[in-house]
């Protein structure tokens, strides 16, 4: 309706009530909606109907048309009008947003920018807008990596909202500034904002379900920071306290009563996205640990409810929660022995990505990540090689960065041939001198391959003291992957150097381990090598039992390498560049080499 003092004129009044009828219809009858709305020009209409009317028409054809052209004709018009009228910020600053949404979309990013500096420069006066078109410049500084100017808009919308007395609004413009400065890794700077945003927080007296949106978006950092840096362990006091946080959410009613502060009227995320947030970092952290199976059931809950969201809400976040959720399932799945399975979920994060430009340029490294350690699995090592290799080269991300080195690393030692390319690898993965991260997990990962590397080269007390580094760590923050890996490596150590009671002493914690978590190869390593350390000394039952339990390891992984290898998707292991491939071409059988899985 048009905001004016003068009392609308019946035939606006007529065809914008035929408009709406037309595009709330089921289906919608947007040509129809578009005539109504076109036909008001018709009547020469007084200035403030004028730019009213080009927003509407904007609007319609940019989300329900392909006539971009015309959509940004109208968008366009809204503004530049809107901005001859006094009085009239509703319509001048949603033009001014929506336009500048469309030129984002359209890859006219540099048109955008001016649009919303100018908005930015003259709403200091309605808060709501103020807040919202700093909000939007952010969000498109972040999206062209651009963290520095996006965090120092952030850092003016939490003043801002000071002075117009919403803490609300001001934690929020702050935690989202810490969310990039974790992003950018300025840890300094992280820590002190992190403590002021928790001290605002827990003082604020408020809308229950805002206060506790601020908690789970204060805790949700200091989960995925914990995590980031490896503390598996340290992480678990925070971790509780979200999963208590989002259970409090849940019970609460929304409060239909609208904050008073104009500057307060936004949301994080509806709690229906807090829920499976929490689902997906509870995910991150069970993965982390080695808790496979509870990390399989948090993913299962959490698929299922973004499965039902998905059919109200088409919002690209659900998307990027999906895709997040089934990297880490995948991982595990290649762990616990279900390869099959992992590759078909490979090529549902394909078919996803395929779907949105965006989210294929930001998860192309991970999925080539994926591809690599399947490789491994099926023991394709050339193809392994160049999936980490491809990866490299998409990412500036340091904790995947050195992430695929590691793993990279591992391929080069199992292929023992490539000591010029291993060597440069490992000097820039040191976790003696230097190394690249300050995650706990992937420095003590970086031992294990140091441990591994001498191990082949039969260097047996230089990987001992590399794999009790590890086994340090890792018992430090409850890395179980780590500890099992590396028990049963110096199991092997203390079997070939011929001292079997110290052997017996690595291996029966590492099968236990290994079961618990659950890791099908370290159990079909540990049951081979109970086997050998039975019947060296002269126990024919255990002996017996080891050599049965070894062989159902290595049925279920044969049968599993078999199902993988034939299926079509096994095909993604050849594809290194552009955009993943839509068909796959029928396998006639694996085609990979089974004597390194057994």
């Amino acid at each position: 309706m048009a905001a004016s003092t003068e009392t609308p004129e019946p035939w606006y009044l007529a065809l914008l009530g035929f408009a709406e009828h037309f595009r709330t219809s089921s289906p919608p009858k947007i040509r129809l909606c578009v005539h109504c709305l076109q036909a008001v020009f018709q009547f020469k209409p007084p200035p403030r109907v004028e730019a009213r009317t080009h927003l509407q028409l904007g609007s319609v054809l940019y989300r329900h048309t392909k006539n971009s052209e015309l959509a940004q004709t109208h968008l366009e018009k809204a503004w530049f009008i809107s901005q001859q009228i006094s009085q009239f910020e509703d319509v001048k600053f949603e033009a001014a947003s929506i336009l500048s949404e469309f030129y984002c979309q359209q890859n006219l990013v540099d048109s955008a920018k001016p649009v919303l500096r100018k908005a930015i420069q003259i709403s200091q006066q309605t808060p709501y807008w103020h807040c919202r078109l700093l909000f939007q410049l952010a969000q498109l500084h972040t999206l062209e990596k651009d963290l520095v100017s996006a965090c120092d808009l952030l850092g003016v919308g939490a003043e801002y909202a000071r002075v117009m007395g919403s803490e609300y609004t001001r934690s929020l413009f702050l935690l989202s500034k810490g969310m990039l400065l974790l992003m950018e890794r300025k840890l300094s700077e992280v820590h002190p904002l992190l403590t002021l945003c928790g001290t605002i927080v827990e003082n604020w007296q408020g809308n229950p379900i805002q206060k506790e949106s601020l908690r789970v978006f204060f805790l949700v950092l200091q989960v995925t920071h914990y995590l980031d840096a490896g503390q598996v362990k340290s992480v678990k006091p925070c971790l509780k306290q979200l999963q208590q946080c989002i259970q409090t959410i849940s019970t609460l009613h929304d409060d239909e009563i609208l904050p008073t502060n104009p500057a307060a009227l936004f949301h994080w995320l509806p709690k229906e996205h807090m829920c499976v947030l929490v689902y997906l970092v509870t995910v991150m952290h069970s993965m982390q640990a080695g808790y496979l199976e509870k990390a399989q059931k948090y993913t299962d809950k959490a698929l299922m409810q973004l499965e039902k969201l998905k059919m109200l809400d088409n919002s690209p976040i659900l998307s990027t929660f999906q895709v997040i959720l089934l990297e880490h399932i995948i991982m595990c799945r290649l762990v616990t022995g279900h390869k099959a399975t992992a590759l078909q979920e490979i090529s549902q994060v394909c078919q996803l990505c395929q779907q949105s430009p965006r989210l294929f340029t930001n998860h192309a490294a991970q999925l080539h990540t994926l591809l690599g350690l399947y490789c491994i699995s099926v023991n394709c090592m050339d193809n392994a090689e160049a999936q980490f290799t491809a990866a490299l080269q998409m990412t500036t991300h340091q904790e995947l960065w050195t992430f695929i080195v590691t793993n990279l690393a591992s391929v080069y030692i199992r292929e023992g041939n490539r000591h010029q390319e291993l060597y440069s690898l490992l000097e820039r993965i040191n976790p003696d001198h230097n190394f690249p991260v300050s995650s706990h997990c992937l420095r003590a990962a970086a031992f294990y391959i140091r441990g591994l590397l001498s191990f082949f080269q039969g260097r047996y007390n230089e990987a001992k003291r590399f794999l009790r580094e590890t086994l340090k760590m890792s018992n430090a923050e409850d890395l179980n992957r780590l500890t099992a890996c590396s028990l049963v490596l110096l199991g092997h150590i203390f079997f070939v150097l011929g001292n079997h009671r110290e052997s017996n002493n690595m291996v029966v914690p590492a099968m236990q381990l290994a079961s618990k978590i659950p890791d099908m190869s370290v159990q079909l390593w540990s049951s081979a090598l109970l086997k050998d350390l039975n019947e060296a000394c002269g126990n024919t039952m255990d002996a017996h039992e080891a050599a049965q339990m070894h062989q159902n390891f290595s049925q279920q992984l044969l049968q599993d390498h078999i199902a993988a290898c034939s299926l079509p998707e096994h095909n993604l292991i050849s594809w290194t560049d552009g955009l993943p491939p839509v068909q796959f071409q029928p396998q006639n059988g694996p085609t990979t080499s089974l004597a390194g899985l057994l």
